[in-house]
């Protein structure tokens, strides 16, 4: 099961994510998001159980907790849908093209 985690503090650590999801079963993986040009938390993160079961508990208990002093979100992760971008330039086009 993914997990998506948000409203994250700028100290939480993908180690921390581990940690406190550890306590409702076995953690395959915890990612906090950090900007890559900043270096900075972006303030959310997934969580990969492999029992729902135990993600299910997992959201249950620990959404609208506080982890480093933040209240956090979490909820079940939606799978990506094709037209989610990553936000770039990608479909850009400048309006008076004249090339």
């Amino acid at each position: 099961m993914n997990i998506f985690v948000a409203k994250l503090s700028s100290r939480t650590t993908s180690e921390d994510l581990q940690q406190v999801f550890g306590e409702y079963g076995e953690v395959s993986s915890a990612k906090v998001i950090m900007d890559r040009e900043t270096g900075y938390s972006k303030k959310f993160g997934f969580v990969e159980m492999d029992d729902e079961q135990a993600g299910l508990n997992a959201i249950e208990q620990l959404n609208d907790s506080e982890i480093d002093g933040s209240r956090i979100v979490v909820k079940k992760a939606r799978p990506r849908t094709e037209n989610q971008g990553g936000g770039g330039r990608g479909g850009f086009r400048p309006r008076n093209n004249r090339y």
